[in-house]
Protein backbone atom coordinates (compact mmCIF):
# COMPACT_ATOMS: atom_id res chain seq x y z
CA UNK A 1 0.00 0.00 0.00
CA UNK A 2 1.16 3.59 -0.54
CA UNK A 3 2.23 5.75 1.95
CA UNK A 4 1.78 9.38 2.45
CA UNK A 5 4.51 11.38 2.26
CA UNK A 6 5.81 14.12 5.10
CA UNK A 7 5.06 13.01 9.05
CA UNK A 8 2.67 10.40 10.02
CA UNK A 9 0.64 9.76 13.07
CA UNK A 10 0.10 6.64 15.10
CA UNK A 11 -3.56 5.24 15.17
CA UNK A 12 -5.52 2.46 16.78
CA UNK A 13 -6.87 -0.37 14.73
CA UNK A 14 -10.68 -1.35 14.43
CA UNK A 15 -11.06 -3.18 17.27
CA UNK A 16 -10.68 -0.28 19.42
CA UNK A 17 -14.35 1.09 18.18
CA UNK A 18 -16.79 -0.08 21.11
CA UNK A 19 -20.57 -0.72 19.88
CA UNK A 20 -21.11 -2.22 23.49
CA UNK A 21 -20.93 1.45 24.80
CA UNK A 22 -24.31 1.41 23.05
CA UNK A 23 -27.38 1.65 25.20
CA UNK A 24 -30.90 1.64 23.90
CA UNK A 25 -34.17 1.49 26.07
CA UNK A 26 -37.38 0.23 25.23
CA UNK A 27 -39.66 2.38 23.23
CA UNK A 28 -43.05 1.37 21.45
CA UNK A 29 -44.07 3.80 18.35
CA UNK A 30 -42.43 1.86 15.15
CA UNK A 31 -43.71 4.27 13.22
CA UNK A 32 -42.17 7.51 14.75
CA UNK A 33 -39.59 8.96 12.37
CA UNK A 34 -36.00 9.82 14.52
CA UNK A 35 -33.20 12.05 13.46
CA UNK A 36 -30.05 12.41 15.77
CA UNK A 37 -27.66 14.23 14.46
CA UNK A 38 -23.95 15.63 15.31
CA UNK A 39 -21.09 17.86 14.00
CA UNK A 40 -18.91 16.29 16.73
CA UNK A 41 -17.51 13.31 14.72
CA UNK A 42 -14.08 12.59 14.54
CA UNK A 43 -11.80 9.31 13.14
CA UNK A 44 -8.28 9.28 11.43
CA UNK A 45 -7.44 8.65 7.91
CA UNK A 46 -5.57 5.58 8.07
CA UNK A 47 -3.57 7.13 4.50
CA UNK A 48 -2.04 10.46 6.84
CA UNK A 49 -2.94 9.81 10.02
CA UNK A 50 -4.81 13.15 9.83
CA UNK A 51 -8.51 13.62 11.03
CA UNK A 52 -11.57 13.44 9.58
CA UNK A 53 -14.33 15.14 11.17
CA UNK A 54 -17.76 14.43 10.19
CA UNK A 55 -21.54 16.01 10.50
CA UNK A 56 -23.49 12.36 11.09
CA UNK A 57 -26.73 12.16 10.67
CA UNK A 58 -28.84 9.29 11.81
CA UNK A 59 -32.21 8.30 10.62
CA UNK A 60 -34.41 5.46 11.93
CA UNK A 61 -37.76 4.04 12.76
CA UNK A 62 -37.67 2.09 15.77
CA UNK A 63 -39.68 -1.31 14.36
CA UNK A 64 -37.37 -2.90 16.91
CA UNK A 65 -39.17 -1.15 19.86
CA UNK A 66 -35.42 0.16 20.75
CA UNK A 67 -34.36 4.14 20.92
CA UNK A 68 -30.57 4.85 21.16
CA UNK A 69 -29.56 6.44 24.51
CA UNK A 70 -27.82 9.59 23.23
CA UNK A 71 -24.87 9.71 26.12
CA UNK A 72 -23.80 6.34 25.12
CA UNK A 73 -23.76 7.32 21.35
CA UNK A 74 -21.66 9.95 22.20
CA UNK A 75 -19.65 7.59 24.04
CA UNK A 76 -19.67 5.26 21.05
CA UNK A 77 -18.66 8.02 18.63
CA UNK A 78 -15.87 8.88 21.23
CA UNK A 79 -14.09 5.70 20.82
CA UNK A 80 -13.86 6.41 16.46
CA UNK A 81 -11.98 9.77 17.55
CA UNK A 82 -8.14 7.63 17.15
CA UNK A 83 -9.16 4.63 14.80
CA UNK A 84 -7.58 4.91 11.85
CA UNK A 85 -10.68 3.78 9.00
CA UNK A 86 -11.77 5.25 5.81
CA UNK A 87 -15.08 7.59 5.81
CA UNK A 88 -17.18 5.10 3.56
CA UNK A 89 -15.92 2.46 5.97
CA UNK A 90 -17.16 4.53 9.40
CA UNK A 91 -20.58 5.02 7.47
CA UNK A 92 -20.85 1.19 7.18
CA UNK A 93 -19.49 0.01 10.85
CA UNK A 94 -21.87 2.81 12.33
CA UNK A 95 -25.17 1.34 10.10
CA UNK A 96 -24.36 -1.68 11.18
CA UNK A 97 -23.68 -1.44 14.64
CA UNK A 98 -27.01 0.76 15.16
CA UNK A 99 -29.04 -2.15 13.14
CA UNK A 100 -27.71 -4.59 15.03
CA UNK A 101 -28.19 -2.61 18.13
CA UNK A 102 -31.48 -1.18 17.26
CA UNK A 103 -32.87 -4.24 15.58
CA UNK A 104 -34.08 -2.22 12.88
CA UNK A 105 -34.18 -2.25 8.57
CA UNK A 106 -35.51 1.19 8.37
CA UNK A 107 -32.54 2.89 9.32
CA UNK A 108 -30.01 5.15 7.03
CA UNK A 109 -26.64 6.94 8.19
CA UNK A 110 -24.90 9.65 6.46
CA UNK A 111 -21.41 11.11 7.28
CA UNK A 112 -20.90 14.64 5.48
CA UNK A 113 -17.10 14.86 5.99
CA UNK A 114 -15.21 18.46 6.04
CA UNK A 115 -13.41 18.87 2.96
CA UNK A 116 -10.08 17.23 2.70
CA UNK A 117 -8.02 18.09 -0.25
CA UNK A 118 -10.12 19.59 -1.89
CA UNK A 119 -12.63 17.49 -2.40
CA UNK A 120 -16.30 17.06 -0.39
CA UNK A 121 -17.51 13.85 0.84
CA UNK A 122 -20.64 12.54 1.97
CA UNK A 123 -21.44 8.98 2.88
CA UNK A 124 -24.99 7.21 2.88
CA UNK A 125 -25.49 3.91 4.55
CA UNK A 126 -29.12 2.05 4.64
CA UNK A 127 -32.42 3.17 4.14
CA UNK A 128 -36.21 4.26 5.55
CA UNK A 129 -38.08 1.77 3.62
Amino acid sequence: MTEAEGKFFEFQDESNIRPDFLVVFEFDSPDQYIRTETHEFSAVCPFSGLPDVAHVIIEYHPTGRKCVELKSLKYYFISFRNVGIYQEAVTRRIYDDLKKTLETKRLRVTTVYNTRGGFDTTCIEGNLE
